[in-house]
């Protein structure tokens, strides 16, 4: 594999569709942009790795999502990783960059105390959308199921949108010869398509008395859908994670007998939305007593960016209800 294919596929959403299986799916690989994420931060390794999944599951979700429209991903619960947060920025104009972001709250001293979703505990997976100033955001809300957060996602799926979808993820540290160790991921997102041999749901089958992926699916539907999730799951990590594979190579690996489509890949790249702007904005309404308390001994009001790190420091008389006054 050449260097320019390598580079082609880096950071990248790949639709595609099989249509012998009445499947849809995407294929996701995240270099400079997991990179990004989690080299800014040095987080332990086992939150690194589920924000790293957090990122692989908002690309692949949130590649669905229209112009301007923003994707949130949001996983919150008791244990030692209080908050996994994720954002989807859809491309501005039509062949842009999406953009994406993420962070993690965690309680450092508190790690020990399980692994891998275990350190999340009980809690939520949620998913909001916001289609644009004027609109009410849309938000789905399903507990925190299975043992990883593709299981979790597969739930939210089959309990919010009644469609059946599995997932495969890898990710990790790699280096190339020569090269330092960087993040890189890949992913695959299967999805049954709306309306297409559904059935009524009989039953719930999935943990806790939560729906299953395969239960709104009739004995045909569930043969062919059964077929294509075991091909994704022969996949090797190593072929998710690339780059000696491209993601059009991967899908006709695993599915060549079920002829697959292959449609406009959506490039990604890491983007933040903070500003001094919003900053001060957001202290608009803080007194001058409360604007007092948040002064350092430097004399500066202070803000950093959970998402890229960015650092502000502001003059407090610029700020809250004092600077309304004083602009009076």
């Amino acid at each position: 594999m050449n260097i320019a294919r390598r580079i082609a596929w880096d950071d990248t959403i790949l639709p595609f569709q099989l249509d012998r299986a009445d499947v849809r799916g995407r294929v996701v690989r995240l270099d400079s942009v997991l990179e990004r994420i989690l080299g800014q931060h040095d987080y332990p390794a086992p939150v690194a790795g589920l924000v790293a999944e957090a990122a692989l599951l908002t690309a692949l979700i949130g590649q669905a999502i229209k112009l301007r429209w923003k994707l949130s991903l949001q996983i919150r619960g008791q244990g030692p990783i209080r908050l996994i947060a994720t954002d989807y920025f859809g491309p501005t104009v039509d062949g842009g960059a999406a953009e994406m972001r993420a962070y993690a709250d965690f309680d450092a001293d508190a790690l020990t105390q399980g692994e891998g979703l275990g350190l999340i505990g009980e809690g939520i997976f949620a998913i909001l959308i916001d289609q644009g100033p004027g609109t009410v955001p849309y938000q789905g809300l399903t507990p925190l199921s299975g043992t990883s957060l593709a299981d979790c996602a597969a739930t939210y799926f089959a309990q919010s949108e009644q469609l059946p979808t599995r997932f495969a993820l890898a990710m990790g540290e790699a280096a190339a010869p020569a090269d330092a160790a960087r993040w890189r991921g890949g992913a695959i997102m299967l999805q049954h398509l709306p309306g297409s041999s559904h059935e009524a749901v009989q039953e719930a089958s999935g943990q806790a008395g939560l729906l299953a992926p395969e239960d709104m699916l009739n004995d045909a539907a569930e043969e062919k859908w059964t077929r294509a999730v075991t091909l994704m799951n022969t996949v090797e990590e190593t072929e998710l994670i690339g780059p000696q594979v491209g993601a059009d190579d991967l899908l006709l690996r695993l599915f060549h007998e079920e002829t697959p489509r292959v449609f406009e890949a959506q490039p990604v790249r890491f983007g933040c939305t903070c500003s001094p702007e919003k900053v001060t904005d957001s202290l608009a309404h803080c007194s001058v007593e409360e604007i007092a308390a948040m002064v350092t001994p430097g004399g500066k009001v202070t803000a950093d960016c959970q998402f890229c790190g960015a650092h502000y420091a502001f003059d407090p008389a610029a700020l809250g209800e004092g600077a309304e006054r004083s602009g009076d």
